[in-house]
Protein backbone atom coordinates (compact mmCIF):
# COMPACT_ATOMS: atom_id res chain seq x y z
CA UNK A 1 0.00 0.00 0.00
CA UNK A 2 2.71 2.46 0.94
CA UNK A 3 4.89 1.73 -2.07
CA UNK A 4 2.09 2.34 -4.56
CA UNK A 5 1.16 5.57 -2.81
CA UNK A 6 4.73 6.79 -3.04
CA UNK A 7 4.94 5.96 -6.72
CA UNK A 8 1.70 7.80 -7.37
CA UNK A 9 3.09 10.82 -5.56
CA UNK A 10 6.23 10.71 -7.71
CA UNK A 11 8.43 10.13 -4.67
CA UNK A 12 9.52 6.67 -5.79
CA UNK A 13 11.74 4.65 -3.53
CA UNK A 14 13.54 7.53 -1.94
CA UNK A 15 10.68 8.44 0.35
CA UNK A 16 11.16 5.05 1.86
CA UNK A 17 14.78 5.76 2.33
CA UNK A 18 15.13 9.47 2.74
CA UNK A 19 11.96 10.22 4.61
CA UNK A 20 11.31 9.55 8.23
CA UNK A 21 10.21 6.19 7.18
CA UNK A 22 10.76 3.36 9.58
CA UNK A 23 10.92 3.73 13.29
CA UNK A 24 13.71 2.33 15.38
CA UNK A 25 16.02 3.85 17.91
CA UNK A 26 18.36 6.80 17.72
CA UNK A 27 18.78 10.52 17.06
CA UNK A 28 18.08 12.04 13.70
CA UNK A 29 17.81 14.92 11.33
CA UNK A 30 18.60 18.58 11.60
CA UNK A 31 16.79 21.59 10.24
CA UNK A 32 17.30 24.22 7.59
CA UNK A 33 17.74 26.61 10.52
CA UNK A 34 20.64 26.15 12.99
CA UNK A 35 20.38 22.89 14.91
CA UNK A 36 18.20 23.24 17.98
CA UNK A 37 16.49 26.40 16.83
CA UNK A 38 12.73 26.63 17.17
CA UNK A 39 10.74 26.27 13.99
CA UNK A 40 7.93 28.65 13.10
CA UNK A 41 4.44 27.77 14.20
CA UNK A 42 3.14 24.76 12.28
CA UNK A 43 -0.33 24.02 10.99
CA UNK A 44 -2.65 21.60 12.72
CA UNK A 45 -1.09 18.16 13.24
CA UNK A 46 -1.90 15.43 10.76
CA UNK A 47 -4.89 13.19 11.38
CA UNK A 48 -2.53 10.23 11.65
CA UNK A 49 -0.49 11.77 14.45
CA UNK A 50 -3.65 12.67 16.37
CA UNK A 51 -5.04 9.16 15.89
CA UNK A 52 -1.84 7.60 17.24
CA UNK A 53 -1.89 9.88 20.29
CA UNK A 54 -5.51 8.98 20.97
CA UNK A 55 -4.74 5.26 20.72
CA UNK A 56 -1.54 5.20 22.79
CA UNK A 57 -2.20 8.01 25.30
CA UNK A 58 -5.95 7.49 25.77
CA UNK A 59 -6.89 10.98 24.60
CA UNK A 60 -9.93 12.34 22.80
CA UNK A 61 -9.33 14.19 19.49
CA UNK A 62 -9.75 17.55 21.25
CA UNK A 63 -7.41 16.53 24.08
CA UNK A 64 -4.72 15.46 21.60
CA UNK A 65 -4.89 18.81 19.79
CA UNK A 66 -4.88 20.77 23.06
CA UNK A 67 -1.91 18.77 24.34
CA UNK A 68 0.15 19.40 21.20
CA UNK A 69 -0.58 23.13 21.45
CA UNK A 70 0.38 23.21 25.13
CA UNK A 71 3.56 21.24 24.48
CA UNK A 72 4.60 23.57 21.69
CA UNK A 73 4.05 26.55 23.98
CA UNK A 74 6.10 24.88 26.73
CA UNK A 75 8.90 24.08 24.29
CA UNK A 76 9.00 27.69 23.10
CA UNK A 77 9.17 29.26 26.57
CA UNK A 78 11.61 26.75 28.18
CA UNK A 79 14.84 28.54 27.13
CA UNK A 80 13.67 31.90 28.49
CA UNK A 81 12.51 30.30 31.74
CA UNK A 82 15.90 28.64 32.22
CA UNK A 83 17.72 31.91 31.60
CA UNK A 84 15.46 33.65 34.13
CA UNK A 85 16.28 31.01 36.77
CA UNK A 86 20.03 31.45 36.30
CA UNK A 87 22.22 29.56 38.78
CA UNK A 88 19.08 28.55 40.72
CA UNK A 89 17.78 26.46 37.79
CA UNK A 90 16.89 22.94 38.92
CA UNK A 91 15.50 21.53 35.68
CA UNK A 92 12.17 21.68 33.86
CA UNK A 93 9.43 19.39 32.59
CA UNK A 94 6.00 19.46 30.96
CA UNK A 95 3.16 18.79 33.41
CA UNK A 96 0.59 16.96 31.27
CA UNK A 97 -2.11 17.25 33.94
CA UNK A 98 -1.88 21.04 34.03
CA UNK A 99 -0.76 21.48 30.45
CA UNK A 100 2.08 23.75 31.56
CA UNK A 101 5.85 23.89 31.81
CA UNK A 102 7.18 23.52 35.36
CA UNK A 103 10.58 24.99 36.24
CA UNK A 104 12.43 23.95 39.40
CA UNK A 105 14.48 26.54 41.33
CA UNK A 106 16.65 26.01 44.40
CA UNK A 107 15.56 27.22 47.81
CA UNK A 108 18.10 30.06 47.77
CA UNK A 109 16.53 31.65 44.69
CA UNK A 110 15.67 35.29 45.32
CA UNK A 111 12.08 36.53 45.12
CA UNK A 112 13.08 38.49 42.04
CA UNK A 113 14.34 35.30 40.35
CA UNK A 114 11.11 33.46 41.14
CA UNK A 115 9.06 36.36 39.74
CA UNK A 116 11.21 36.42 36.60
CA UNK A 117 10.62 32.71 36.00
CA UNK A 118 6.87 33.04 36.57
CA UNK A 119 6.73 36.00 34.22
CA UNK A 120 7.74 33.70 31.34
CA UNK A 121 4.51 31.74 31.87
CA UNK A 122 6.06 28.73 33.64
CA UNK A 123 5.01 27.27 36.97
CA UNK A 124 7.71 27.22 39.69
CA UNK A 125 8.67 24.46 42.11
CA UNK A 126 11.30 24.80 44.86
CA UNK A 127 13.91 22.01 45.08
CA UNK A 128 17.07 21.20 47.00
CA UNK A 129 19.59 20.58 44.22
CA UNK A 130 20.37 22.68 41.16
CA UNK A 131 20.49 21.17 37.69
CA UNK A 132 24.23 21.78 37.68
CA UNK A 133 24.66 19.76 40.90
CA UNK A 134 22.53 16.91 39.57
CA UNK A 135 24.41 16.81 36.27
CA UNK A 136 27.74 16.75 38.15
CA UNK A 137 26.50 13.79 40.19
CA UNK A 138 25.41 11.98 37.03
CA UNK A 139 28.80 12.57 35.43
CA UNK A 140 30.45 10.95 38.44
CA UNK A 141 28.18 7.92 38.00
CA UNK A 142 29.11 7.92 34.29
CA UNK A 143 32.70 7.33 35.40
CA UNK A 144 31.81 4.08 37.17
CA UNK A 145 32.01 0.62 35.59
CA UNK A 146 28.38 -0.57 35.54
CA UNK A 147 27.49 -4.28 35.83
CA UNK A 148 24.89 -5.88 33.57
CA UNK A 149 22.22 -5.70 36.31
CA UNK A 150 22.22 -1.88 36.10
CA UNK A 151 20.27 -0.81 33.02
CA UNK A 152 20.98 2.93 33.10
CA UNK A 153 20.77 6.21 34.98
CA UNK A 154 19.51 9.75 34.39
CA UNK A 155 18.63 13.03 36.09
CA UNK A 156 14.95 13.24 37.04
CA UNK A 157 14.19 16.98 37.40
CA UNK A 158 10.77 16.45 38.99
CA UNK A 159 12.21 14.12 41.65
CA UNK A 160 15.34 16.31 41.92
CA UNK A 161 17.64 13.30 41.96
CA UNK A 162 19.74 10.99 39.81
CA UNK A 163 17.70 7.84 39.19
CA UNK A 164 19.62 4.56 38.78
CA UNK A 165 17.61 1.73 37.21
CA UNK A 166 18.32 -1.83 38.37
CA UNK A 167 16.85 -4.87 36.62
CA UNK A 168 14.33 -6.78 38.72
CA UNK A 169 16.00 -9.61 40.64
CA UNK A 170 19.51 -8.11 40.40
CA UNK A 171 19.54 -5.96 43.56
CA UNK A 172 21.30 -8.66 45.59
CA UNK A 173 24.10 -9.12 43.06
CA UNK A 174 27.42 -8.18 44.66
CA UNK A 175 28.58 -6.11 41.66
CA UNK A 176 25.27 -4.24 41.59
CA UNK A 177 25.46 -3.52 45.32
CA UNK A 178 29.01 -2.19 45.01
CA UNK A 179 27.99 0.00 42.06
CA UNK A 180 25.02 1.42 43.99
CA UNK A 181 27.20 2.18 47.03
CA UNK A 182 29.60 4.14 44.83
CA UNK A 183 26.75 5.84 42.97
CA UNK A 184 25.11 7.02 46.21
CA UNK A 185 28.44 8.47 47.31
CA UNK A 186 28.48 10.62 44.16
CA UNK A 187 25.45 12.72 45.16
CA UNK A 188 21.63 12.53 45.39
CA UNK A 189 20.74 9.10 43.96
CA UNK A 190 17.46 7.15 43.96
CA UNK A 191 17.30 3.48 42.89
CA UNK A 192 14.41 2.26 40.76
CA UNK A 193 13.52 -1.29 39.70
CA UNK A 194 12.83 -1.93 35.99
CA UNK A 195 11.39 -5.01 34.33
CA UNK A 196 14.21 -5.84 31.95
CA UNK A 197 17.61 -4.81 30.63
CA UNK A 198 17.66 -2.68 27.45
CA UNK A 199 18.69 -4.10 24.09
CA UNK A 200 19.15 -2.61 20.66
CA UNK A 201 16.41 -3.10 18.07
CA UNK A 202 18.34 -4.25 15.02
CA UNK A 203 17.11 -7.47 13.42
CA UNK A 204 17.95 -10.16 10.89
CA UNK A 205 16.66 -9.74 7.35
CA UNK A 206 12.85 -9.88 7.15
CA UNK A 207 10.25 -8.56 4.74
CA UNK A 208 9.03 -4.99 5.02
CA UNK A 209 10.15 -1.61 3.81
CA UNK A 210 13.42 -0.96 5.66
CA UNK A 211 17.06 -0.60 4.75
CA UNK A 212 19.65 -3.35 4.98
CA UNK A 213 23.32 -3.54 5.87
CA UNK A 214 24.47 -7.08 5.21
CA UNK A 215 22.01 -9.32 7.03
CA UNK A 216 20.89 -6.57 9.43
CA UNK A 217 17.60 -4.71 8.96
CA UNK A 218 17.08 -1.28 10.50
CA UNK A 219 14.85 1.76 9.96
CA UNK A 220 15.49 5.17 8.46
CA UNK A 221 15.45 8.10 10.86
CA UNK A 222 15.22 11.58 9.33
CA UNK A 223 16.24 13.00 5.98
CA UNK A 224 19.18 15.38 5.98
CA UNK A 225 20.55 17.18 2.95
CA UNK A 226 22.63 14.50 1.28
CA UNK A 227 21.28 11.47 3.13
CA UNK A 228 19.61 10.33 6.34
CA UNK A 229 20.45 9.73 9.99
CA UNK A 230 19.96 6.46 11.81
CA UNK A 231 21.38 4.27 14.60
CA UNK A 232 25.11 3.65 14.90
CA UNK A 233 24.70 0.01 15.89
CA UNK A 234 23.10 -0.67 12.47
CA UNK A 235 26.37 -0.27 10.53
CA UNK A 236 29.94 0.97 10.58
CA UNK A 237 31.46 3.73 8.47
CA UNK A 238 32.09 2.47 4.94
CA UNK A 239 29.34 -0.16 5.02
CA UNK A 240 27.03 -0.23 2.00
CA UNK A 241 23.26 0.15 2.38
CA UNK A 242 20.43 -1.27 0.24
CA UNK A 243 16.74 -0.40 0.23
CA UNK A 244 13.58 -2.48 0.59
CA UNK A 245 13.82 -3.46 -3.09
CA UNK A 246 17.44 -4.59 -2.83
CA UNK A 247 18.80 -1.64 -4.82
CA UNK A 248 21.91 0.20 -3.65
CA UNK A 249 21.16 3.35 -1.64
CA UNK A 250 24.47 4.65 -0.36
CA UNK A 251 27.15 4.28 2.31
CA UNK A 252 27.55 4.89 6.04
CA UNK A 253 29.64 8.07 6.16
CA UNK A 254 29.93 8.20 9.95
CA UNK A 255 28.92 5.88 12.79
CA UNK A 256 29.44 5.68 16.54
CA UNK A 257 28.44 2.84 18.92
CA UNK A 258 28.73 2.37 21.87
CA UNK A 259 29.37 5.65 23.77
CA UNK A 260 26.96 7.11 21.19
CA UNK A 261 24.39 5.39 18.99
CA UNK A 262 24.13 7.46 15.86
CA UNK A 263 25.17 7.39 12.22
CA UNK A 264 24.46 9.00 8.89
CA UNK A 265 24.16 7.50 5.42
CA UNK A 266 24.78 9.33 2.15
CA UNK A 267 22.29 8.55 -0.61
CA UNK A 268 22.50 8.41 -4.40
CA UNK A 269 21.85 5.96 -7.24
CA UNK A 270 18.43 7.46 -7.93
CA UNK A 271 17.40 7.83 -4.28
CA UNK A 272 16.66 11.24 -2.81
CA UNK A 273 15.46 12.75 0.47
CA UNK A 274 12.12 14.16 1.58
CA UNK A 275 11.03 15.74 4.93
CA UNK A 276 8.45 13.08 5.79
CA UNK A 277 7.85 10.49 8.50
CA UNK A 278 5.92 7.56 7.04
CA UNK A 279 2.59 6.43 8.42
CA UNK A 280 2.81 2.97 6.84
CA UNK A 281 -0.78 3.12 5.60
CA UNK A 282 -2.01 3.10 9.20
CA UNK A 283 -1.86 6.88 9.74
CA UNK A 284 -1.18 9.84 7.49
CA UNK A 285 2.42 10.71 6.69
CA UNK A 286 3.83 13.49 8.88
CA UNK A 287 5.85 16.44 7.56
CA UNK A 288 9.00 17.42 9.48
CA UNK A 289 9.28 21.18 10.06
CA UNK A 290 12.09 21.51 12.61
CA UNK A 291 13.91 19.95 15.55
CA UNK A 292 12.91 21.96 18.65
CA UNK A 293 13.46 19.70 21.67
CA UNK A 294 10.30 18.63 23.52
CA UNK A 295 10.46 18.80 27.35
CA UNK A 296 10.21 15.89 29.74
CA UNK A 297 6.52 14.96 30.06
CA UNK A 298 5.62 15.89 26.47
CA UNK A 299 3.94 13.43 24.11
CA UNK A 300 6.08 11.83 21.43
CA UNK A 301 5.51 9.33 18.60
CA UNK A 302 7.73 6.88 16.78
CA UNK A 303 7.70 5.36 13.28
CA UNK A 304 9.52 2.11 12.52
CA UNK A 305 9.72 -0.64 9.90
CA UNK A 306 8.55 -3.39 12.28
CA UNK A 307 5.96 -1.93 14.64
CA UNK A 308 5.06 1.20 12.63
CA UNK A 309 3.37 4.07 14.57
CA UNK A 310 3.26 4.22 18.37
CA UNK A 311 3.11 7.11 20.85
CA UNK A 312 3.96 7.77 24.48
CA UNK A 313 5.67 10.45 26.57
CA UNK A 314 9.21 11.70 27.21
CA UNK A 315 10.32 10.20 30.54
CA UNK A 316 13.90 11.49 30.89
CA UNK A 317 16.66 13.24 29.00
CA UNK A 318 20.44 12.82 29.07
CA UNK A 319 20.25 9.24 30.36
CA UNK A 320 23.19 6.84 30.26
CA UNK A 321 21.98 3.44 28.97
CA UNK A 322 24.04 0.38 29.85
CA UNK A 323 23.77 -2.03 26.89
CA UNK A 324 25.66 -5.32 26.87
CA UNK A 325 27.93 -3.81 24.19
CA UNK A 326 28.77 -0.81 26.40
CA UNK A 327 27.27 2.37 27.80
CA UNK A 328 25.62 4.96 25.52
CA UNK A 329 25.33 8.53 26.79
CA UNK A 330 22.96 11.49 26.38
CA UNK A 331 19.94 9.36 25.47
CA UNK A 332 16.28 10.31 25.88
CA UNK A 333 13.96 7.76 27.49
CA UNK A 334 10.33 7.37 26.42
CA UNK A 335 7.31 5.21 27.24
CA UNK A 336 6.94 4.32 23.54
CA UNK A 337 7.28 0.64 22.60
CA UNK A 338 9.57 -0.70 19.86
CA UNK A 339 10.62 -4.05 18.40
CA UNK A 340 13.57 -5.58 16.50
CA UNK A 341 14.02 -3.84 13.15
CA UNK A 342 12.80 -0.46 14.48
CA UNK A 343 16.37 0.66 15.26
CA UNK A 344 17.34 3.93 13.66
CA UNK A 345 13.76 5.06 13.09
CA UNK A 346 12.09 8.39 13.79
CA UNK A 347 10.91 9.97 17.03
CA UNK A 348 8.76 13.06 16.46
CA UNK A 349 6.77 15.43 18.69
CA UNK A 350 4.12 17.28 16.71
CA UNK A 351 6.05 18.20 13.57
CA UNK A 352 9.43 18.53 15.33
CA UNK A 353 12.10 15.84 14.83
CA UNK A 354 13.37 14.56 18.17
CA UNK A 355 15.76 11.66 17.57
CA UNK A 356 16.47 8.18 16.22
CA UNK A 357 15.58 4.91 17.92
CA UNK A 358 18.39 3.16 19.79
CA UNK A 359 16.98 0.37 21.97
CA UNK A 360 14.83 -0.50 24.94
CA UNK A 361 12.96 -3.32 26.59
CA UNK A 362 9.56 -4.91 26.03
CA UNK A 363 7.51 -4.93 22.83
CA UNK A 364 4.37 -3.39 21.34
CA UNK A 365 2.11 -6.18 22.59
CA UNK A 366 2.99 -5.98 26.27
CA UNK A 367 4.50 -2.48 26.41
CA UNK A 368 7.97 -1.28 27.32
CA UNK A 369 10.35 1.69 27.22
CA UNK A 370 12.54 2.89 24.35
CA UNK A 371 15.50 5.28 24.17
CA UNK A 372 16.53 7.59 21.33
CA UNK A 373 19.57 9.73 20.64
CA UNK A 374 18.57 13.38 20.15
CA UNK A 375 18.68 14.45 16.53
CA UNK A 376 20.31 17.82 17.17
CA UNK A 377 23.35 16.07 18.68
CA UNK A 378 23.72 14.03 15.47
CA UNK A 379 23.36 17.06 13.25
CA UNK A 380 25.96 18.99 15.19
CA UNK A 381 28.36 16.05 15.33
CA UNK A 382 28.44 15.55 11.55
CA UNK A 383 27.65 19.09 10.39
CA UNK A 384 24.36 17.99 8.80
CA UNK A 385 21.23 20.00 8.01
CA UNK A 386 17.79 18.54 8.59
CA UNK A 387 15.57 18.40 5.50
CA UNK A 388 12.39 20.23 6.53
CA UNK A 389 9.12 21.10 4.83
Amino acid sequence: MRRSRLRNCGLATLLVLGGWAAAGTLPAAATDAPAGSAAPASPTASAGLLEAMQRDLGLTPAQAEDRLAAERHATDLAPAAQRAAGDAFGGSWFDAGRGRLTVAVTADASPATVRAVRSTGADVRTVTHSARQLEAAKQRVDGLDAPAGVSGWHVDPAANTVVVDVVRGEHADNDVRRFLDRARASGPVTVRTVASAPRTFAAGTVGGDPYYTGNVRCSIGFSVHGGFVTAGHCGRAGAGVSGWDGSYIGTFQGSSFPDNDYAWVSVGSGWWTVPVVLGWGTVSDQLVRGSAEAPVGASICRSGSTSHWHCGTVLARNETVNYSQGAVHQMTKTSVCAEPGDSGGSFISGDQAQGVTSGGWGNCSGGGETWFQPVNEILNRYGLTLHTA
